[in-house]
């Protein structure tokens, strides 16, 4: 059995990542997003604060090629540190 995507590739798609607030946070993101969306400009990264200011949420929107970049991007932005959550 394969598993099929309800995408269509390539798509327009949000990354939203969270991590506790840190004024890198947004760099943090892009960085790791870059590895596997490199024509990903940094315009596209938007930050949201948590009411108390205590955490960000970081949304970028790539154009993804594939299901195997967007698990890559989960896959290391779970990985690092500084997220503690990716959707």
């Amino acid at each position: 059995m394969t598993e099929e995507t309800l995408l269509e590739f390539p798509c327009e798609f949000p990354i939203k990542a969270m991590g506790k607030a840190r004024d890198d946070l947004d760099k943090i993101v892009h960085e790791i997003i870059c590895q596997f969306a490199p024509e990903t400009p940094f315009s596209n990264v938007k930050v949201n604060q948590s009411k108390k200011g205590n955490y960000l949420s970081i949304t970028t929107t790539i154009t993804a090629t594939s299901k195997d970049q967007l698990d890559k991007i989960y896959g290391a932005l779970t990985a690092s540190e500084y997220i503690s959550m990716a959707l």
